[in-house]
């Protein structure tokens, strides 16, 4: 725990933090960072791989039923059973081995994800700016902070220009918060310590030096972190969640009620309760938390090797259930680099005067690093004039636009550009192809159109403009009575293969729509050279008009929303997401609140920090070809998870089910509890790799979409097959071969492990079974199983599983039985699939 001073460092200045630190304006040495980072009580301390998985390995034995068979084991080896115990215990402990290898691989590739979307900082070392990694920043570094990055350390702030830091994860504060050097009172509440950064919150403009103080769980984000700890669901994850309780609650139940009539037609206690408990593993989605898990972090790994990382597991289903994919304009639509077409003057003449401004503006530009700028960075100016920077207005979203203080030669220039709307609000004068300077007012007119004709023809228009000041400490207020000086015509030219990307989106059944700060002109041409027929554009102000139906009506219809506030594109998604499943790409600061309000989020690896951070997927490159990809292996992921689902609630629990009724009416049990624990693992084995099976491709050209209606509808009715043929097994053993209890139990076992093995060939697909081609891996683990159930019964220690040599007529019948189920279930999948997956 902090000392009262650490704890309260508001009230104290710079130098007295940098003597009791050992840091200076200069930050630290390296060696000295480095000698902090090992010793400090903050460093994230690593558990060690082995403890790691000695959890992960405990932890499949956690639940409820797991440990009653454990106990049920210990029990009968206590009252001399030693030989059934044994068996048992090797299936329980194999069963969750394997589980655990596969969580295990799965844990890594998640690490694997994480480690390459580390969120970096720009540090003081050695008195040299030096980029770390964010969680290595230590007590005394001085960290350089520009526009959109993410604070990771509380800091006391050095140096400020016009910083204004987004709060709202500390304080609820929407709006943002003006920071700046000083000292505050001891006693001033956290929203008014003007000159404190906080871990967790970041930068919205301007940019500042700020020197570490707390990191890591001493900060106050760390304190509330480890206090407060949870993820929000998603849809999937809930809907997963809420049926393995609707399964667990009926398994519960009609294993306690065959527990107690076994136990009152008096059989034995120790074997009715193992049969119970076997039935109730048997029955329940044990594998559901482990299967969903190794599906997606397979899908993780397939995504990465399409240039997708993951950054949230559970977002995968979200990716697989998007209909509409909501982007920016620049970078995906079109290439994101800026190319300077043209510098012109208020009537369109190219003009050296506003060539000059622009790239003296753009030059001294420290605030907000962006595509623009360094575009006009390489103009060549026809002579060169000395120049010296005196101050900075940063680019902030609401004002839009960047100032500029500097001077050129004898002369005080301030040099302001941005969107033309914004720039025209501050001048007040003109300056004509002549130089003259005139008032702006009977101009306006013609600037307008002059705008407008620009954007129509697909040029990006930005425009600039100048006064002369001695002024010294600037503010925002200075931004006034300018002179417009003209227009700096950019071009974005749209990608390559963008059109087939649109088209495989339409494929996939995924709308477009484009969501851009842009002009409604430049908006409008672009959508036209993609291929959007008669685009609907709605621009920011006519958003401000709407309702909040009316909005929710508009949004389905538009496809370009253009010249929109960052507030506003999260009303946008916000909209959209009560008709669309949405998916959002963004980079900027402005693109955050769309991004954490979409469904899925999506940023890109060039992105600033805060952006990242709030995405759950990240593109390593900017394409839409890329994401579609993406959308795809989410597709596939649901798909497999599915899989097991049906599986579980089909054949497996019909089985069991079965199995139950069946002991109430035997004067035997129709099968030993160590012979279901000996099913559930043999079919275990294929079940887990049913993350890394094939899916059609029909499966993945529309979204997936939990629907528990749907999952129920399955269980009855391929719950009822599975049970029928069952029913046919009890009558064909019982009274037409009039089989011994060892064969009629041989026997049963057989049929459940063939059913439930051939039920994962036909339902992994919804066409018939031999038209679709699964998986190597599942392919073979499934022969495995085959083979092994049908030489056990043969096995010199078959007898100590219960289990003994068919007769030739019952071997027979069984594999009649057992061919008839796959051709009868292959039918009614399809016929299932074709009526209910339709509706």
């Amino acid at each position: 725990m902090n000392s009262s001073s650490e704890e309260i460092f508001w009230q104290f200045d710079k130098e007295y933090w940098f003597n009791k630190l050992g840091s200076s304006d200069n930050g630290l040495s390296q060696s000295a960072a480095e000698e902090i980072f090992l010793q400090s009580g903050s460093v994230r301390k690593s558990v060690s791989q082995f403890k790691k998985d000695l959890l992960l390995f405990a932890g499949q034995f956690k639940s409820p039923l797991m440990i009653l068979l454990l106990g049920a084991v210990l029990l009968s080896a206590f009252l001399g059973d030693n030989t059934d115990g044994i068996i048992i215990l090797f299936i329980v402990l194999s069963t969750g081995l394997l589980s655990f290898y596969q969580e295990r691989n799965a844990g890594r590739v998640v690490e694997k994800l994480q480690s390459m979307i580390a969120l970096k900082s720009n540090v003081l070392r050695d008195g040299k700016e030096t980029e770390i990694i964010s969680a290595q920043a230590v007590r005394g570094d001085v960290i350089i902070f520009n526009a959109g990055d993410l604070i990771p350390a509380d800091c006391l702030i050095i140096e400020a220009n016009e910083l204004y830091v987004n709060e709202a994860s500390l304080t609820g504060e929407s709006f943002p918060v003006r920071k700046f050097p000083g000292v505050t009172e001891e006693l001033t509440e956290l929203s008014k310590r003007t000159n404190c950064l906080w871990e967790g919150t970041n930068i919205v403009s301007g940019n500042a030096k700020a020197l570490v103080i707390n990191t890591g769980s001493d900060t106050i984000f760390g304190s509330i972190a480890q206090s407060v700890s949870g993820t929000t669901e998603t849809a999937f994850e809930k809907g997963i969640k809420d049926f393995g309780f609707f399964l667990m609650k009926i398994t519960f139940i009609l294993s306690i009620f065959i527990l107690v009539v076994n136990i009152l037609n008096n059989k034995s206690v120790i074997e009715s309760a193992l049969f119970a408990l076997a039935l109730a593993v048997g029955m329940a989605p044990e594998l559901l938390p482990a299967i969903t898990t190794i599906a997606m972090s397979a899908g993780a790994k397939r995504m990465l090797d399409k240039k997708v990382i993951v950054k949230k597991l559970t977002s995968i289903q979200n990716l697989g259930e998007v209909n509409l994919l909501c982007t920016d304009k620049t970078g995906t639509i079109t290439e994101g680099t800026i190319k300077v077409t043209g510098m012109s003057d208020f009537a369109g003449n190219e003009s050296e005067f506003v060539k000059e401004l622009a790239f003296w503006n753009a030059s001294y530009e420290s605030g907000y690093s962006n595509p623009i700028d360094e575009a006009l960075k390489l103009l060549k100016l026809k002579v060169q004039t000395k120049t010296e920077k005196t101050g900075e207005i940063p680019y902030d979203f609401i004002r839009k636009r960047l100032s500029i203080a500097l001077r050129a030669g004898s002369e005080n220039f301030l040099i302001s550009k941005g969107a033309f709307d914004e720039i025209i609000k501050i001048c007040t004068k003109l300056r004509t192809e002549n130089g003259n300077i005139e008032d702006i007012k009977p101009y306006l007119s013609d600037l307008q159109n002059k705008f407008k004709e620009y954007g129509e023809s697909g040029l990006r228009v930005i425009s600039i403009c100048y006064k002369n000041t001695d002024a010294v400490n600037l503010s925002k207020e200075d931004e006034k009575d300018m002179i417009f000086a003209g227009f700096i015509l950019l071009q974005d030219p749209v990608k390559a293969g963008i059109i087939e990307a649109v088209h495989e989106l339409d494929k996939l059944a995924v709308k477009l729509k484009i969501i851009t700060g842009d002009n409604k002109n430049v908006a409008g041409s672009i959508a036209l050279s993609i291929g959007i027929k008669n685009p609907l554009v709605m621009t920011g102000q006519q958003l401000f008009k709407l309702s909040s139906e009316a909005l929710r009506q508009q949004v389905k219809k538009t496809h370009i929303f253009a010249e929109v506030e960052p507030q506003q594109k999260e009303q946008i998604i916000q909209a959209l997401r009560k008709s669309y499943t949405v998916a959002y790409i963004g980079d900027g600061i402005n693109d955050v609140s769309a991004i954490n309000a979409a469904d899925a989020g999506i940023s890109v690896e060039n992105a600033v920090d805060v952006a990242k951070e709030a995405a759950d997927f990240v593109l390593l490159e900017k394409d839409l070809m890329v994401l579609t990809d993406g959308i795809r292996e989410g597709r596939k992921t649901f798909a497999n998870t599915l899989k097991y689902i049906f599986i579980n609630t089909g054949s497996t629990f019909g089985n069991m089910f079965s199995v139950a009724i069946a002991s109430l009416v035997l004067p035997f049990l129709p099968m030993l509890p160590k012979q279901i624990l000996l099913t559930n693992f043999i079919t275990d084995f294929p079940y887990l790799s049913v993350a890394s099976d094939n899916v059609d491709k029909e499966q993945t050209s529309r979204p997936g979409k939990w629907n528990l209606k749907f999952i129920r509808n399955y269980m009855m009715i391929f719950g009822i097959h599975s049970s029928l043929f069952d029913l046919i097994t009890f009558l064909t053993l019982l009274y037409v071969l009039k089989v011994k209890e060892s064969a009629f139990q041989t026997g049963w076992f057989i049929e459940s492990v063939l059913t439930e093995l051939f039920i994962l060939f036909i339902i992994r697909t919804h066409k018939n079974f031999f038209k679709s081609r699964p998986g190597k891996y599942l392919f073979l683990l499934s022969a495995a199983g085959l083979f092994i159930t049908l030489i056990l019964p043969y096995l010199p220690f078959a007898g100590e599983l219960g289990l003994v040599p068919l007769p030739l007529m019952s071997f027979g019948a069984i594999l009649l039985i057992v061919g008839a189920y796959i051709v009868t279930a292959d039918l009614l999948k399809v016929w299932f699939f074709k009526k209910f997956r339709n509706n």
